[in-house]
């Protein structure tokens, strides 16, 4: 997958989570994306004692497969992994796992 693809998918998976809003309320930070799966975004966040890494990527069945984890010093330790997500399940999904919400009511 060529990197303008990558880019769109990386953008396409944030906008689905609330784009800017998401970022701003999560203390997103370090966004990258990749060609892992059919793409793939991972950012760092604030503000959860139960992770502080998000990694999305999107499979060839058009579903995310999602893993929340822990990052400190120089360890890294994987705290929820899930398959099979729809793009309209994402926010719940991170809301319910980080105790975090993404947007203002």
């Amino acid at each position: 997958m060529d990197v303008q693809r990558q880019k769109e998918v990386a953008g396409t998976i944030l906008q689905q989570l609330g784009g800017r809003k998401f970022m701003v309320m999560v203390g997103a930070h370090n966004l990258v994306c990749s060609d892992e799966g059919c793409g793939t975004m991972m950012l760092k966040f604030k503000g959860s004692k139960v992770a502080n890494y998000l990694k999305i990527t999107l499979t060839s069945m058009d579903l995310y497969d999602v893993e929340f984890g822990k990052i400190w010093g120089g360890n890294y330790k994987v705290v929820k992994k899930v398959e099979g997500y729809y793009n309209d399940m994402l926010v719940s999904l991170f809301e319910e796992t980080t105790g975090l919400y993404t947007k203002l009511f």
